[in-house]
């Protein structure tokens, strides 16, 4: 039953482990020659200096392996007031991966929120020690106040492109100092991880096509827009902080191949398969794009915005459960993408689909119930749907 295209992955290779061995001599010697050690100088900034360095070309702020922008405006508004105090900031972390030219790879949030305050993009909220200011932009605050801001710094320690060797030891370089300086904090999610650890041309067509505007509209995030900031209701959706959407779009392309590739977790297998999709000809990926684009699209066209809930038993009775599930999501996306053939005619019976949809769900309610993600649950709700589809077709 499964759909391949020319060139998809069809097999996979695994890696082991190796024990090594070494005397202390040896150790010592290694140590001496200084591999895996890392050459760092520190910087010093103005803080009336980080609005132009965000805005220049020799920093690029979005490297693959940062987070999507968290920080509302409390939270930027309390570090400004951190300056006003004087309160310590920890430094910000750069990699500098041409000569000059430099990755953030820590401090993101802070260096976007002091240049935005001095571009006068946010009036301060939120402050406890000082509410007398709360209201005020950079722009507005009085003269002493503003002067003392500017006479702040922050600091930097900059890895050096001396560093690494090769592009190869570089790549995971910057991994590996990215997940101990930010070990302490919030976890990265198993598609944060994905994004940093596997960044390529397919992960960066998720990253684009978790912007389409029915996998939004069906998984409850707010469009995109134009205008949209860090500060928008999609910057602080739950999927969209974490990356859920562009998991959705790699859990469509992988769920296609399951049956042949898939050893093991789900989650190893997502990373198995968007390591070796990167590799694929741009051809391929916007082979498949198009495919998930057209799939979505028929799904919310026969669905609505209810294209991936389910209809489930509860003691007080049968009911809708209010959100989209990924029980659901899989194998519909994957049954859709197989009947786009068929797709005037199911829209023509679109009011008889959706209501037989409520009784195909409380017949087949034990394969979708839960989050079992074996093997035989997963084919089990891919030919029930298959059967379902195949009548009203």
């Amino acid at each position: 039953m499964i759909n391949f295209f020319e060139g998809e992955l069809i097999s996979i290779e695994t890696d082991n482990d190796v024990a090594i061995s070494m005397s202390d001599q040896a150790i010592n010697e290694k140590y001496r020659s200084g591999e895996i050690r890392i050459v760092t100088e520190q910087a010093r900034y103005p803080l009336d200096s980080i609005s132009s360095l965000v805005s220049g070309g020799n920093y690029n702020l979005n490297p693959e392996y940062q987070r999507r922008h968290r920080w509302d405006n409390v939270r930027r508004s309390t570090l400004i007031e951190s300056l006003i105090m004087n309160v310590p900031i920890p430094p910000i972390f750069l990699y500098e991966y041409e000569y000059s030219s430099y990755e953030v790879m820590d401090g993101l949030q802070r260096l976007t929120a002091i240049a935005s305050f001095y571009d006068n993009e946010f009036p301060l909220i939120g402050l406890k020690k000082w509410p007398e200011l709360n209201g005020r932009t950079y722009s507005s605050l009085p003269d002493l106040v503003r002067k003392g801001i500017d006479r702040r710094y922050i600091s930097s320690i900059i890895l050096l492109h001396e560093t690494a060797k090769n592009q190869h030891d570089a790549d995971q370089l910057k991994q590996m100092v990215f997940d101990r300086i930010n070990s302490g904090g919030a976890k990265l999610t198993p598609q944060e991880k994905r994004n940093a650890n596997f960044d390529g041309k397919l992960n960066k067509k998720c990253i684009t096509l978790s912007e389409n505007i029915y996998l939004c509209q069906t998984w409850d995030i707010p469009l995109p827009s134009e205008d949209d900031g860090i500060n928008s209701e999609r910057a602080e959706n739950k999927l969209f902080k974490t990356m859920g959407d562009v998991e959705l779009v790699l859990r469509f392309f992988a769920f296609r191949q399951r049956n042949a590739l898939q050893k093991g977790s789900l989650e190893n297998y997502l990373d198995f398969y968007l390591e070796k999709g990167n590799y694929f000809s741009s051809d391929l990926i916007e082979s498949l794009s198009d495919l998930f684009n057209e799939t979505i699209k028929f799904a919310f066209e026969l669905f609505g915005e209810k294209a991936f809930w389910l209809y489930r038993s509860r003691r007080s009775g049968w009911s809708w459960y209010d959100r989209a599930t990924t029980a659901v999501y899989d194998p519909m996306m994957y049954v859709l993408s197989l009947n786009l053939d068929k797709k005037d005619a199911l829209l023509a019976k679109k009011d008889d689909v959706c209501q037989d949809l409520i009784e195909f769900y409380m017949n087949n309610y034990e394969l979708f119930e839960g989050r079992n993600t074996n093997p035989s649950a997963l084919e089990g709700r891919v030919v029930s749907l298959m059967e379902f589809i195949a009548i009203h077709g």
